[in-house]
């Protein structure tokens, strides 16, 4: 797909997919310009939005022309070449590499290039193999999910997030009549975060206030108002919801204490690693609260879902959105990703959630979006429907003075 265009597919566009000149004026870009700004509309009008999100959003962020998250692909590279050094520091006494001998003793092929199947191999490992062989696997699935950790931790001060605030600026300033936007994510980085900070948004995620914030899930039922010298209350602008599903870098099991912390900096956070496991850890704590919340508001009428950068790949998310669609006759989904298409064909490599939205709207339903393209390519057709708001300018006005302060962005 080209950098400049997308291409939709809606019970509109024929059964085809329909190509979206984003350079394109509105009546000039035809029928794929005027379903993408219609689902895009309602879904930001709706009385309830709902944000997943996944990879897809933190692969926009660079440092100049170098991409920081990694992909499921470049984890495995870098596993691989921590092996190989520790392989030139202490070689093993066979003189086989630990990349050879952790594979063999997980049972899958020394050439095995998904991530996730050779980790939920080596952890079923650890628990089955003789002693020697499971000291061993545990010290080298340390080892990985080490790798892990610092890889996705990426995110440094001079590190632009002018997607990410902009996608802020345009789907969570909401009139007080509408429930705050609930943005749910798969990703362990800080992006969201940050560009909020930068921004001047207020994020609710479940941590209380105080020096050392710990999780509570009653956080997400409280609001923020702001109370005037007439002693009258309104809701404060600029608030949202974010419910990591997979935890996040940033926090820790304190284990005295058994409670959820966030600590920045920690060497030991709370992660849901890639591997087939992670379906169970989904369901022990912090986690079952917040696939609570998540099936909740998927049940919640007159709900719009914005799926960006998902794959579908994970059952245990991807299951209650399907159960949605299925019941929820109020309920409208718009899925962006930039190899739909692809992934919803009849074949062996498509993905069966995919093929399902495609059916559905091939067949009529008008619920569903399916939009072919990045999270670059899609926030700046998100409609801005909220005016600027005084402290969204005060903090621009502030930004124009500090120094260096566009690198920041």
């Amino acid at each position: 797909m080209e950098n400049d265009r997308l291409r939709i597919r809606t019970n509109q566009t024929s059964r085809h997919w329909a190509e979206v000149d984003i350079a394109a004026e509105d009546e000039t870009g035809g029928i794929g310009a005027d379903e993408t700004a219609r689902h895009l509309s309602q879904a930001v009008r709706s009385a309830n939005l709902v944000v997943l999100s996944g990879l897809g959003t933190s692969l926009c962020v660079k440092r100049g022309d170098d991409r920081l998250a990694p992909t499921m692909w470049q984890l495995l590279q870098r596993v691989k070449e921590a092996f190989a050094r520790l392989d030139a520091i202490e070689p093993m006494h066979d003189r086989r590499s630990r990349w050879s001998t952790f594979t063999a003793a997980s049972n899958v092929a020394e050439e095995e290039e998904n991530l996730e199947h050779v980790l939920s191999r080596a952890k079923l490992a650890t628990e089955l193999a003789t002693e020697p062989v499971r000291l061993l696997q545990e010290r080298l699935l340390a080892v990985a999910e080490e790798v892990i950790r610092e890889t996705v931790d990426f995110l440094a001060p001079d590190v632009s997030l002018h997607t990410h605030a902009n996608f802020l600026r345009r789907i969570a300033r909401r009139p007080a009549r509408k429930a705050r936007v609930r943005i749910y994510t798969t990703n362990y980085d800080r992006c969201f975060e940050a560009a909020a900070g930068r921004e001047g948004f207020i994020v609710v995620d479940g941590f209380a206030f105080g020096s050392e914030p710990q999780f509570n899930p009653d956080q997400f039922n409280y609001d923020v108002v702001r109370r005037d010298t007439e002693e009258r209350t309104d809701y404060v602008e600029n608030l949202f919801h974010l419910l990591k599903l997979h935890g996040s870098i940033d926090w820790e099991l304190d284990e005295g204490s058994g409670k959820v912390i966030k600590r920045e900096g920690t060497r030991k956070p709370l992660l849901v690693y890639p591997r087939s496991t992670k379906y169970e850890m989904a369901f022990s704590q912090p986690y079952v609260d917040m696939m609570a919340a998540f099936q909740a508001s998927l049940r919640t009428p007159a709900t719009t879902l914005v799926v960006i950068g998902f794959g579908f790949n994970d059952k245990h998310i991807a299951e209650p959105i399907m159960a949605a669609v299925r019941s929820n006759l109020s309920f409208n989904l718009v899925v962006v990703d930039p190899t739909l298409e692809v992934r919803c064909r009849a074949d062996g490599g498509a993905n069966p959630y995919l093929q399902s939205f495609a059916r559905l709207v091939d067949d009529g339903d008008g619920r569903i979006a399916l939009v072919e393209g990045t999270f670059e390519d899609i926030v700046p057709l998100i409609p801005d429907v909220v005016s600027q708001t005084e402290i969204e300018r005060h903090y621009e006005r502030m930004r124009n003075i500090a120094p260096n302060a566009q690198d920041r962005r």
